[in-house]
């Protein structure tokens, strides 16, 4: 079975490879989940943020927005001495803004999801890499998309955080064209 190099030999990395990477997200409270983690991973690597992924479940509540809109400087505290997560104080600060920011878009635009899909026009973007050197780390649609929520309020959202995100929620199948999850993710194939 041909998939994308990426994940390796790690088997947490190759089930969310095979089942959720490029699978189109259209709940809020998953796409925040993915925005949140997305924003875990800069200057680190997925694998990392992927196993302390339920750990990040627990500690946030599930990625309820609404209950971490509301942490205060105690929660924070009390994420910083979490030793199961990974504890940057400006990620999770970040993350208690970002739920607002999320809140105050939900408020005005409706939903996350409808806000987002937008910057691809509503239907994920079938890409045709043949080989992973050829996927970029930002495209037009990243860096609108990373201006919008900025403008927004949100953090930790510069333009290739924001196309892994696109990646993982979806938006984009980035899947190689060798690799058996193109196609099934609605790839023409070669």
């Amino acid at each position: 079975m041909n998939r994308c190099a990426w994940p390796g030999t790690n088997p947490l990395m190759i089930t969310y490879h095979d089942t959720e990477w490029g699978v189109p997200v259209h709940s809020d409270k998953k796409l925040f989940e993915f925005m949140v983690l997305d924003a875990f991973q800069a200057g680190l690597s997925w694998a990392i943020v992927l196993k302390k992924r339920e750990a990040f479940r627990a500690a946030l509540h599930g990625f309820d927005a609404e209950q971490i809109a509301r942490y205060s400087a105690r929660d924070v505290k009390g994420l910083l001495g979490n030793e199961a997560i990974i504890r940057n104080k400006l990620k999770i600060e970040a993350t208690i803004s970002n739920a607002k920011a999320l809140l105050a878009l939900q408020e005005a635009e409706g939903s996350l999801d409808a806000y987002l899909w937008r910057f691809v026009g509503g239907a994920p973007r079938q890409n045709r890499w043949k080989t992973t050197k050829r996927v970029p780390a930002r495209t037009r649609e990243s860096d609108a998309m990373s201006e919008a929520l900025k403008g927004r309020g949100f953090k930790f959202v510069g333009s290739t955080i924001c196309y892994a995100f696109m990646q993982a929620a979806g938006m984009v199948n980035d899947h190689i064209v060798p690799c058996y999850r193109h196609a099934e993710l609605g790839g023409l194939g070669t």
